[in-house]
């Protein structure tokens, strides 16, 4: 069947937590590529809401912001794995990561690849004709499941963290006259750490823009200590590098004159690089910002409450593009929905009441596997292997940050204590309209205990439909 018109975007947005009409797949049909139907899409590297857009109030993201005007601003959209390689593999699947094989990092020495059985974007893209390139940061292997046709910005002047550079990598693919369209997927180093600090040294093309670390508004999931002051000052410096880079794409797709056929989606991978944020389903590691300006005529922006993960990334573009989607007839089941087709009706069966993510890995050695589920109220975390301690990734680790805490042997760590930062219990279930810090765990209040027995029963049942393999922990633990 053709593909339905889109709905207005304000007027499906005007409800909170609106649905998917349909299954990713189900509402997509192949017409061939059409050269009016471009795709960008922008993963920046552990980003959070640290955007004027989402209420941050540092100033480092005057272009995204000016950006979001123009684009549909989700609230409730998170990663469902705060780990790069895990969470990238989610947004080119639109699998979980323990569908799709990617459980943590893709480089040595955890060497995880995804299953060959898998379809991805760039696959299913390509397969339908399109120009597939990618500039930066991929990070999910093997290239047989990710094949790129070009690969942009591979030397870039003043190192691999000047987004500005890579950003002009690109325009040949811009320019370039075709009739075939094209999908860039475009991945900044930014703000991820380097070596030493946040890569923040002299670069071409970028304007160095400092933050005091007494004057900034420290987030609430970190201690206010001068090591963590100065250590946010130069994370937002890398985060400005990230928006004038950014930026700087933006300006270049409207100067080759594709504003007007050009689908552009802007999120990140996973929250900042500080414990209680990346590495975990607390909110500082998952909440991500999530952008979508798209070309239709009858497009118009605006916020949207309704409950997405990344795993509605690939169908999302999918349904834009017409491409066709995996079969589920033949057994190939997609995590994710089009973001693209809602529905007024909350008697709806679609009704999405609630998202779930899914971490397992980061680096080989931090096997600490938590499954979640949200309605965007309340949210549980399961910590399978909670009596283990939790796994600390090293640049966490190595960060002044934890290294002061340690040091110092500091009792608290933002709303939580030290020791509740290393150890964890099996269930911690938030109200976070209430407790948005989460710092009070309700799992043991009886007040909430229907709560949490119909939130375990969810994540039970999330974890059958998708082939969870840690499916049998409930049996035999």
């Amino acid at each position: 069947m053709p593909f339905r018109k889109y709905i207005p975007w304000v007027r499906a947005c005007s409800i909170r937590c609106l649905s998917v009409i349909c299954f990713a797949g189900l509402c997509v049909t192949a017409h061939g590529a059409r050269p009016d139907k471009n795709v960008v899409l922008i993963v920046a590297d552990d980003l959070g809401l640290q955007l004027g857009a989402y209420g941050d109030k540092s100033g480092a993201t005057p272009r995204l912001d000016k950006f979001a005007e123009s684009a549909v601003r989700f609230t409730q959209a998170r990663c469902t794995t705060s780990s790069c390689s895990a969470s990238r593999s989610v947004i080119l699947t639109g699998k979980q990561n323990h569908a799709n094989g990617q459980f943590g990092h893709q480089h040595m020495p955890a060497n995880f690849h995804s299953f060959e059985k898998i379809q991805s974007l760039p696959a299913l893209l390509k397969k339908d004709g399109y120009r597939v390139a990618r500039a930066g940061k991929l990070h999910v292997q093997p290239d047989s499941v990710y094949p790129f046709d070009t690969v942009y910005g591979q030397k870039l002047p003043g190192g691999g963290h000047n987004t500005v550079a890579l950003a002009d990598s690109v325009r040949p693919l811009l320019e370039e006259k075709s009739k075939q369209p094209f999908f860039l997927y475009f991945c900044p180093i930014d703000p991820h750490r380097a070596a030493k600090g946040f890569g923040n040294q002299p670069m071409p093309g970028v304007e160095a823009k400092t933050f005091d670390p007494d004057k900034i508004a420290l987030p609430a999931f970190l201690p206010d200590t001068p090591a963590a002051r100065a250590e946010w000052a130069d994370y937002l410096q890398a985060v400005n590098r990230l928006d004038q880079g950014v930026g700087r794409l933006l300006d270049m797709i409207d100067e080759t004159g594709h504003r007007d056929d050009t689908l552009v989606i802007f999120t990140s991978d996973n929250g900042p690089p500080f414990h209680a944020a990346k590495c975990s389903h607390y909110e500082p590691g998952v909440l991500m910002p999530m952008l979508i300006r798209q070309p239709e005529r009858d497009y118009q922006p605006g916020d949207c409450s309704a409950l997405m993960t990344h795993a509605d990334i690939l169908p999302t573009i999918l349904s834009f593009t017409g491409s066709p989607a995996p079969d589920p007839a033949k057994g190939y089941r997609l995590d994710g929905r089009s973001l693209f087709e809602w529905v007024k009706n909350p008697a709806n069966p679609d009704f999405v009441q609630a998202v779930f993510l899914s971490h397992t890995f980061h680096e080989i050695q931090m096997y600490y596997p938590m499954r979640t589920v949200t309605d965007g109220r309340f949210k549980l975390i399961h910590n399978l292997a909670w009596p283990l301690e939790v796994p600390s990734a090293s640049d966490l680790f190595e960060s002044a940050t934890w290294q002061d805490v340690l040091t110092r042997k500091l009792e608290r760590y933002g709303p939580r204590s030290t020791e509740a930062i290393r150890h964890r219990p099996e269930w911690e279930l938030y109200d976070l309209q209430a407790d948005p810090d989460e710092a009070r765990n309700l799992a043991d209040d009886q007040k909430h205990a229907r709560t949490l027995a119909d939130f375990k029963a969810r994540l039970k049942k999330f974890q059958t439909e998708t082939a969870d393999p840690w499916l049998s922990k409930w049996r035999y633990e």
